[in-house]
């Protein structure tokens, strides 16, 4: 054999072995893993904070993450729409409340999601389930909430983070804020501890807590974004948006949940997000913790919340209308004008000047001015401080309530809990329109009475109550105060021809 036959023979067994050892390797059944177990955590924090101190800390948010989540509680409303022919007596131009939340608008409520249960039988309810959030504020179940959560809910549901379910009861709402203060039958509730959101910082860390998409119990990171935000969602006359922008991830369901900074304390209740799809964009707006306190503390002591007011439209001074105005500085809030009742005008405040302090808080934007005058009720004493022509001074302001006056508004009776409604007096001229007489408009519906047990609906105007000319609301209250057994309402609608009649009872 030549030297060059046995180097073609080597090479042909090496190729050999080879193929069959790459081939072996295709065929075994069986494969050998190994699998290293890490006794230890496997990341650690790298990612630090100052505390008050100035301290360097590491960032954790699972101890504040344990100490809030069961304080914040899943919010079920359920409406039970009327059956068809009803349907076509209501004004069927006006949406539904909660058809708003996911339209195709910038700003959104970004709760409760409805899921609409169309059922053939007219004659059988068709209920709309809406999911939200809410906050325990007390240990004897009071709990706070968005009012768009539970608005025109005909039975309201709580549940725990440890998963207990309850019935709640309203015990008042604040459109003009977006809150709502509901009530469970329980005791020994954990709760959250109210901040002072006047302390919050921009660039802050903070938690939002809520139930979106009904994923219970959830918790998402961020930085407050901004402070004094208006975004011309909530559409009452006298509506107070001074909002915390967060960008910490809320989405629908997170209304009424817990934004809280990394102690624990509650700087806001989450309400709204900016979006051009209704989901989370970056972009959370949160009700101040300072805010919500008055209100929770109205509700319970009043029923209804005290507004003091001004009496005063405003503008935010920016350099437009510094240039415009021919203004000195480009901070504070100018007042556009004044109203013919009004507690500025009475306390010496002029058209043109401009609003620097609210006691010992600047203001540099109107909602800023509005949020801080949301905490005073009617009666109660403010301090401007405001630049009048280039000179600075200083002027006592008593506050009015919204009639004028500085009397405190009292909700009537427990009556009106009982039935679950609110009642405004018809003017002169509403009267003459409408070709009554006298009467009381129904202006406000709760879970209740008239709610459970009639098809009457907000804006009724009730003429008469078992035969009887209705002539004032402190009229109708004090009748049904008297009354027990069955009730005989009589009205018409503004806005639909006819007399219409509503019975219940009253025990």
């Amino acid at each position: 054999m030549n030297r060059s036959n046995l180097y073609s023979g080597l090479i042909a067994l090496v190729v050999s072995l080879t193929c069959f050892g790459v081939i072996n390797q295709f065929n075994t059944t069986e494969k050998t893993v190994r699998v290293e177990h890490i006794s230890k955590t496997p990341s650690s924090k790298a990612v630090y904070t100052l505390d008050e101190e100035k301290n360097i800390v590491p960032l954790d948010f699972t101890k504040t993450a344990e100490e809030v989540v069961d304080a914040v509680v899943h919010i079920k409303s359920t409406q039970l729409n009327n059956n068809q022919s009803i349907q076509n007596f209501q004004n069927q131009s006006s949406p539904h409340p909660f058809d708003d939340f996911f339209g195709n608008d910038y700003q959104h409520f970004f709760g409760p999601r409805i899921q609409r249960q169309r059922i053939p039988n007219v004659g059988k309810p068709q209920p709309q389930i809406g999911s939200g959030s809410g906050v325990i504020v007390s240990h004897d179940g009071y709990i706070i909430t968005n009012n768009h959560v539970i608005d025109h809910a005909d039975d309201i549901e709580v549940t725990l983070h440890d998963n207990r379910t309850y019935k709640a009861k309203v015990i008042g709402t604040d459109p003009t804020t977006d809150l709502a203060l509901l009530q469970i039958k329980e005791k020994n509730l954990p709760q959250i501890a109210f901040l002072d959101s006047d302390q919050v910082k921009i660039g802050e860390w903070v938690l939002a807590v809520g139930n979106p998409f009904s994923l219970n119990s959830t918790i998402t990171a961020g930085i407050v974004s901004a402070k004094g935000r208006n975004i011309n969602i909530l559409k009452e006359q006298y509506a107070v948006e001074d909002f915390i922008q967060t960008d910490a991830a809320i989405n629908p369901g997170n209304s009424g949940g817990a934004l809280v900074n990394l102690d624990g304390g509650l700087v806001g209740i989450n309400t709204a997000i900016a979006s051009t799809t209704g989901s989370y964009s970056g972009y959370g707006f949160a009700i101040p913790s300072n805010i919500v306190s008055k209100i929770i503390q109205d509700l319970i002591e009043y029923g209804v919340v005290q507004r003091g007011v001004l009496g005063i439209t405003i503008r935010t001074v920016d350099g437009n209308l510094a240039k415009d105005k021919g203004l000195n500085n480009v901070k504070g809030v100018y007042v556009d004008s004044l109203m013919t009742v009004s507690a500025a005008k009475t306390a010496g405040v002029k058209k043109g000047d401009i609003i620097l302090k609210v006691n010992d808080a600047e203001v540099n934007a109107s909602p800023e001015l509005q949020g801080l005058i949301a905490r005073y009720r009617p009666g109660e004493k403010v301090t401007l401080t405001i630049d009048r022509n280039g000179k600075t001074k200083e002027i006592d302001v008593i506050l009015n309530n919204q009639k004028g006056d500085t009397k405190i508004t009292a909700k009537d009776a427990e009556i009106l809990n009982m039935i679950g409604a609110d009642f405004k007096d018809i003017s002169d001229s509403e009267a003459e329109q409408l070709d009554i007489d006298h009467g009381v408009e129904v202006a406000k519906l709760y879970p209740g009475k008239l709610k459970n047990t009639t098809q009457l609906r907000e804006g009724f105007v009730i003429t008469h109550v078992n035969g009887k000319p209705i002539k004032s609301k402190k009229h109708l209250v004090s009748i049904l105060e008297e009354h027990s057994g069955g009730v005989m309402l009589e009205g018409i609608y503004k806005d639909i021809p006819g007399q219409y009649f509503y019975a219940f009872g009253l025990s």
